[in-house]
């Protein structure tokens, strides 16, 4: 059996905003949770910003629906659910659901929203339908009509009007409570089966950081290794080369983990800002400006036969794409640009396109 709704006498369309909530919006309007919910078609009390609800209205003349004598109106609280209400008043989950028989969850309740308590007499307690009496309701049941009277109170049932809620003592509603304990233990099943997803991710993230973990420990030990490979000289007349800087010092090596990658290629050389950066060999300037790949101001050289060197992070620039130089003659000064942690030379040597190690062609 479900509580008849009360009637409805007009509604006022409200557009939901950030921050409203179902129990504020009724406490503002003076209704119960439950009837806006019923209006608008509401399955829960969760809302939408821009969801449009029907608050209905009652005419102010009209008296508010009669509560049998016995029967307290309770406003539920944050954290209330069905159970820790019934131990509080000493009832049975069942005497509650039946005194409030259009509950929709056991556990889940609307915060703001009223539960009746019944005090003395115990059953069903549900509205008076429009064009119904109280000896109407009485029948339907199989109650006596002055039993019915009397456990509510009424010397005349004429008084009673639609909506009125009317206690029909001795009814229990057995399939209402029954439905609600099928839905808690699905709802119950559904978290369980939630909770085992969620660990079963977790396990499953974790065994990838582990891995993760275990590919960077043998990447750092495999670019420990070849932090200082063996070099294999090359002679002056395979590509040898100058030092492009005086006064320097080697802080990051071939192929070690830089700052900015995984595989450094080529050597850093820490030296003032300003000092002054020569070429390692003749050659032609092939590039001489910024770099959007991180090496800021740059200048690349190609020495012919498929070799270049490259001179990054530079603070100026000395030297014109397709101008010849000569090695030791100036091509920029050090500085900072793109990429970098501090003024140094990144310096790298390529052949075919495909980086050396710079120590293998240096005096």
């Amino acid at each position: 059996m479900e509580v008849g709704q009360a009637a409805k006498k007009g509604w006022v369309l409200y557009r939901v905003r950030p921050g409203d909530t179902l129990a504020g919006i009724a406490a503002r309007y003076g209704v119960d949770p439950r009837h806006i919910m019923w209006s608008s078609g509401l399955r829960n009390d969760r809302l939408q910003v821009g969801q449009e609800l029907r608050i209905p209205l009652v005419a102010a003349e009209e008296r508010p629906p009669r509560v049998p004598p016995g029967v307290e109106a309770y406003r539920v609280r944050p954290g209330d659910t069905l159970a820790s209400l019934a131990q509080r008043f000493g009832l049975s989950p069942l005497e509650l659901v039946s005194a409030n028989p259009s509950l929709e969850s056991l556990d889940r309740l609307v915060v703001g929203s009223v539960l009746y308590i019944p005090k003395g007499a115990k059953g069903l307690l549900v509205a008076l339908p429009e064009g119904e009496t109280l000896v109407d309701l009485a029948q339907r049941f199989g109650l006596s009509p002055v039993q019915v009277a009397r456990a509510n109170g009424i010397q005349d049932p004429t008084e009673l009007r639609a909506g009125d809620l009317v206690l029909l003592p001795g009814i229990e509603a057995k399939t209402t409570y029954q439905r609600l304990l099928a839905k808690q233990e699905a709802e119950r099943q559904a978290r369980l089966e939630a909770e085992r997803k969620r660990q079963e991710e977790l396990r499953r993230l974790a065994e990838e950081r582990r891995k993760l973990e275990a590919r960077r420990q043998a990447q750092l030990r495999q670019d420990r290794q070849a932090a200082k490979p063996a070099v294999r000289r090359v002679s002056y007349q395979e590509g040898g080369m100058r030092w492009p800087l005086s006064g320097f010092r080697i802080t990051t090596y071939f192929g070690q983990r830089g700052a900015f990658q995984r595989y450094h290629t080529g050597i850093d050389l820490a030296a003032p800002h300003g000092t002054p950066v020569v070429a390692a060999k003749d050659g032609q300037v092939q590039v001489a400006g910024w770099s959007s790949f991180g090496y800021g101001f740059h200048v690349i050289l190609d020495h012919g036969g498929g070799v270049e060197t490259l001179y990054a992070h530079l603070s100026r620039i000395a030297v014109r794409p397709g101008e010849w130089v000569e090695a030791g003659q100036v091509v920029g000064y050090v500085g900072s640009t793109g990429w970098s942690t501090g003024p140094h030379l990144h310096f790298e040597v390529r052949v075919n396109g495909v980086v050396r190690n710079p120590l293998a062609y240096l005096p």
